[in-house]
């Protein structure tokens, strides 16, 4: 099978309320990480990576900052004259659920049914993972299945709503899902990534409007799966939800360790993203940065440990800081102390501030803001 087979969507602004510091003013899928990336890059690279050349990315709102940061897609090598980068805008029906999938697909019906490709890849914006889709492709045309879910054995990731608990015979085959099921210990969890024929989306989706049945996993999975083959692909590599600010703040300090960049940043499979032409780091004299990822454009005069800035940063001559994440174009000023403090784009911090939070509640500062 061609990956070129395949059209792939992503839901951009779903489960935006987990992050709500962060969502404010810009959508799930555009969340600054690792430095240089925004969450969207990663579903996105897997896409393109897989041989997916057409990528529609539907939105609700705040998708300003999303448009911006994609472009045209030429940075994921989308943009072509045919197929490559679609920005699907809300249009259509407003159902009772937030951010509800089945709406999102609704109101992009006209794309689905302009399509040539025979299936469409689903995915979220809010996990970080390296995945290999030709291997979800490809076990999704030797099982002949109608649908294929990517999941995780793990436990079920904290303060995360409406996961889908998957129930799998020896055959990977899945015979029943339970949603928000009070579990403890290890599960087979979805993680949202679903391959599906199209024109049986289509069906499906269709289907469930007419019953006013907006809800993905319970109205279009968990109701279907008697009837359709259904299947489970496990994904085993690093995975990180971004279902709080604890967790946005624990994805981005794994960072520092070497197997989970070596998985993340394989080789084989690059992290695309936006590119910024800009000038390397600079180190004054008398600085001290250790186990620390530090982007281009940074001025670094101060003590850096443990710490993710993002480009742009500029850290003044005496400022301290201790397991931060400082984003884009953030003014660290002299003297200052930060421990466990996660700061957005364009914040200014003055002279001689001390902020301290702790590993599982960071203190957060919003965009724009002057400390």
């Amino acid at each position: 099978m061609r990956g070129n087979n395949v059209v792939g969507l992503l839901f951009s602004n779903v489960h935006e309320e987990r992050v709500r510091e962060l969502t404010e003013k810009r959508a799930m899928a555009s969340v600054p990480f690792g430095g240089r990336y925004r969450l969207i890059d990663f579903p996105l690279s897997n896409m393109v990576n897989c041989g997916i050349n057409k990528v529609g990315v539907l939105t609700k709102s705040n998708y300003q900052s999303l448009m911006d940061h994609l472009g045209s897609g030429k940075a994921w090598d989308l943009s072509r004259k045919r197929e490559g980068l679609y920005m699907l805008p809300p249009f259509g029906t407003q159902s009772s659920i937030s951010n509800s999938r089945i709406d999102s697909l609704s109101a992009a019906f006209r794309f689905l049914s302009s399509s040539k490709e025979e299936y469409v890849l689903l995915s979220d914006c809010d996990i970080v993972a390296n995945i290999d889709l030709k291997k979800v492709i490809a076990s999704h045309m030797e099982k002949q299945a109608d649908i294929t879910i990517v999941y995780r054995y793990g436990k079920i990731p904290p303060k995360v709503s409406n996961i889908g608990v998957l129930q799998l015979d020896p055959e990977f085959r899945v015979r029943d899902m339970l949603i928000d099921p009070h579990m403890e210990g290890e599960c087979n969890f979805s993680m949202n990534i679903i391959l599906i024929d199209r024109q049986l989306l289509m069906k499906l989706v269709e289907d469930c409007i007419s019953r006013n049945l907006y809800d993905f996993p319970r109205d279009l999975l968990q109701r279907n799966i008697p009837h359709y083959r259904v299947y489970a692909h496990e994904f085993t590599g690093f995975m990180q939800v971004i279902n709080s600010m604890n967790a946005y703040f624990e994805a981005n300090m794994a960072l520092m360790l070497p197997q989970v960049r070596a998985q993340l940043f394989c080789p084989d499979r690059p992290i695309y993203t936006k590119v910024r032409d800009d000038m390397p780091a600079r180190y004054g004299l008398g600085c001290h940065v250790t186990n620390s990822l530090i982007a281009d454009g940074c001025q670094v005069d101060g003590e850096v440990h443990n710490c993710v800035l993002f480009r742009g940063v500029k850290v003044a001559k005496g400022a301290k800081l201790d397991n931060c994440v400082i984003m884009q174009d953030s003014i660290i000023g002299r003297g200052s102390r930060l421990n466990y403090v996660v700061i957005d784009k364009d914040v200014e911090i003055k002279e001689e501030r001390s902020l301290m939070g702790f590993q599982s509640y960071p203190v957060f500062i919003s965009k724009g803001s002057i400390v």
